[in-house]
Order: structure tokens, then sequence, then C-alpha cells
């Protein structure tokens, strides 16, 4: 039925691109060309591409997302890649051990290897990799934070590789595991590279995503049908920190999202995400935004007139700021700073209204090659911790507007969260004990080198 109505699939493979058909163990009837030659490809290289080419032909929406790769091409009368190479890649996964279908792994498996490859990447490339992955913890703390509910529509506004929208949806089977609801996801991401990584990554993880393919400042893709900005109940999003933008963009904005949501910044492009992100909220919608730290403190205290100091005191007294959170340093692969948190509510629970909730992470640090990172079991109950709102010493501060303006909307954590000190006190007698002991210990050192150097005068 499936060959004689392709759309009864999801994707749909032609027999030439079945993977039986691709390492030989299964016939195919090559059709001749027009000379009467058989079509059949010389190589595994012209095998690939040619299937991979087919496959988009009969699935249009994978255009520019599997068929960057020419396993053909060739420089200088040499192939870029070793056929033989590629047939020896063609039967490890042929083999019974390593086979990767749904009936041989369990359905997340694909998706964990997946990212698990990105994390490599990203660790073995640091600068451009960062531009598209945000480290795996990071990403689900957002989403514990977000705590997506089932049918919510989710949406990315610089969504790399679409690490960010996959742990909604996972976190979101997590809370409601009998749903069958899916959440709505889209994102837009600027490079062409990116672009076709979010998509593989929703298709490995088996999850419905829309990704367009744009510069979201210039030209943001999901819109209504009167032309404005599309909201949705959550947004996620890890844009590039410092990201400097002219002027004139942000005066001359079609869809005013800077003049009426707190003013137009100049410089580093920080706040005019977040004013994004507000657009991009319905009534009753939350955001989760990955910052750079000084984003929280800049132009605070100063004696000058500072944009970016302006836009944070609109969002405070507009109560939309619900809470930061400070990650520990060096966990993103461009940068060995740390980052920041910025959790944006349009609908606060009455608790929390003309609250902000500031929680220090940085003490969940764990050292690591080439990154640090925080476990997996601190990645829940940091968030229990800021759902909760309730001061913790040492890691998390509660603080009022008026407070906030007090402090000249200076909202970093640091500034608020003091670090407790971990180390066990011992008792004064004790201390005094030791000192003792030390000094009696030096005494007898000093008599000794006094004896040594008499022997030599």
């Amino acid at each position: 039925i499936a060959e004689n109505d392709h759309d009864l699939l999801r994707f749909y493979l032609p027999p030439e691109a079945r993977w039986g058909v691709v390492n030989g163990r299964q016939t195919h009837q090559w059709p001749l060309d027009d000379r009467g030659r058989s079509t059949r490809p010389r190589d595994i290289g012209e095998h690939l591409t040619r299937a991979v080419r087919l496959v988009v032909r009969q699935n249009p929406s994978l255009s520019g997302v599997i068929d960057l790769v020419d396993f053909a091409s060739e420089r200088n009368g040499e192939r870029d890649l070793n056929p033989a190479k590629l047939s020896d890649v063609v039967e490890t996964f042929s083999d019974s051990r390593y086979r990767l279908g749904l009936a041989d792994v369990q359905p997340d498996f694909l998706g964990r290897a997946y990212e698990y490859l990105l994390r490599k990447f990203a660790e073995g490339s640091g600068q451009s990799a960062g531009e598209f992955f945000t480290p795996t913890e990071v990403g689900f703390l957002m989403a514990h934070l977000m705590r997506p509910r089932p049918g919510e529509d989710c949406h990315d506004c610089a969504c790399g590789s679409a690490g960010l929208l996959v742990k909604l949806q996972l976190v979101a089977r997590e809370l409601d595991p009998t749903s069958r609801v899916p959440l709505k996801l889209c994102g837009q991401e600027l490079q062409a590279e990116g672009y076709a990584v979010a998509h593989m990554n929703a298709i490995i993880h088996d999850m419905e995503a829309q990704i367009a393919r744009g510069d979201t400042m210039i030209n943001p893709k999901f819109k209504t049908a009167s032309g404005q900005i599309a909201t949705h109940d959550i947004v996620v999003a890890n844009p590039m920190w410092n990201q400097p933008f002219s002027p004139d963009l942000f005066a001359n904005d079609p869809f005013d999202r800077f003049r009426t949501r707190g003013g137009i910044t100049t410089g580093k492009g920080d706040w005019a995400w977040l004013q994004h992100t507000l657009a991009c909220l319905n009534e009753r919608g939350r955001a989760a935004v990955v910052l750079d730290t000084g984003a929280m403190t800049r132009g605070s205290g100063a004696r000058h007139e500072d944009r970016e100091r302006n836009i944070r005191k609109w969002f405070v007294e507009h109560d939309l700021v619900d809470g930061v959170i400070l990650l520990p340093d060096n966990l993103f692969y461009n940068t060995s700073a740390a980052g920041i948190i910025v959790v944006v509510s349009k609908r606060k629970p009455a608790a929390r209204k003309d609250k902000i909730v500031l929680l220090n992470a940085s003490r969940r640090l764990r050292k690591g090659r080439p990154k640090n990172y925080f476990p997996e079991e601190d990645i829940r109950p940091l968030a229990a911790a800021f759902a909760k709102g309730e001061p913790i010493e040492g890691e998390v501060a509660v603080i009022t507007r008026d407070q906030a303006e007090k402090a000249d909307y200076n909202l970093s954590p640091s500034r608020w969260v003091g670090q407790v000190d971990t180390v066990a006190q011992r008792p004064i007698r004790e201390i005094i004990a030791k000192m003792r002991r030390l000094d009696d210990e030096a005494r007898e050192v000093d008599a000794q080198l006094a004896k040594m150097l008499a022997k030599l005068q």
C-alpha cells in the first residue's frame, strides 16, 4: 500500500536507497539509460550520492539537509572519500552487532548517539561548534525550568542544532509520560550547516519540528497571516553573546520589537535578543535565554546614561524578569566565560509578583576536559530550587523590585548570593595547639640549621 501511496509515510525511501541494496545484500534491477547501458553505480561513493539525491527527490523537505555531501567528489584526479573506506563503514553498520534500526536499539538510542557526536564535535572544534551547540546539561536545565506541557507551542529564535527544542520535548515526555500530544516545535537558524543539523536532530529523535533558515533580527520567518511576529507559549534560545548590531536595525524595525520594549540598545545585542524573545511570547508565555553575564550588570552604577541598563529597568518595572541563573565557568565551547540563563515570564504566579529569583549555580561546577560541566543529578534540584523561589544560603536569593532599583538594576546572582564556605571549621583550641607544635618544630629546624652552619665557619 505504501509503495502506491507515499503520503502514508513520513519519509519514503526509493528501492535504490534502501540499506539492503546499498550494502549489496539485496539485488536490484537497475534500469538502462538511453544508450542501453546499465545505470548501476560504479562504486559505493556513487551509490550513496545517488541514494541521498533520490531520497530528497521523493522527500523535498530533506533538501539541503542530507544532500550536502557528494560521496563521489574528486579533486586532482583523486576521490575525496576513499571508496574502500566507505565500503568498510557500510559493512560495519550492516553487521548485526552494530545495526541501528528501531528493531535493534532502544527508541531514544539514535538521539542520544547523535547528541554524543555533536558534543564530541563541539569539543574538537571549539569556537565554530559553539555557534550551534549548547552544552547538554544547560539545555536540560532550561527545559526543566520551562516545564513544558503537552501541546504547547515552543520556539527557538537562534536554534543551532535544535538541541534546546529537542530537550523541551524529552522533558515534556518525562513530566507526562502518558500523554501522546507532542509539543509544537519551531526554530530559526542562520547558518546552512546548523539548519541541516537541526533538521537531522529532530528526525533522529523522531520529532516533528519546523525549522526555517534566515536572520532572525532582519527577517523573522515565523509570522502570522497579518505579517506580525507569531507568538508562542515557550521560547528558548542561546544566541551569540555580545553580538554587534547596527543601531539603525533597531531604530527602523518594521515589527517595532525594541522601541516599545525598553528602548533601542547600542553596541552589544544581548538585550535586543531578550526584546525579540518578549515579542515572541503570547500572553501566558515564558522564556529561558542564555546570555553573557555582563548583560545583567553593564551600565549599573554608571554616571552616564546607559541603554542596556535602561532596558533592564524597563523589564524589571514591568515585572517580566522571573529570575537569573549564574552558570559555572568554562561550560560553553566558544568561550571560557560563565554564562547566565535569564528567565522571562508574562504571567508570574501571585507569590512571585514583583520578585526576582537569583540562583548562583557556580558552585555546582565539576572540572572536565576540555570543558567543565555540572552533573546530571544536579539539574532537577536546581530547577526545583528555582521553581520554589525561596532563599537558600549560598545558592538562592529572592529580591524585590525595590531592591533591584536600589542596586541600579544590577541583576547578577553573584551580586546577591554569597558563597558558603564549605571548609569545615576546627575548634580554636585545636588550632592553637597545632600552631604551638609547628613553632616547636620550627625552633628544632632552626637549631639543626645553626649547628650545620657552625661547622662551615
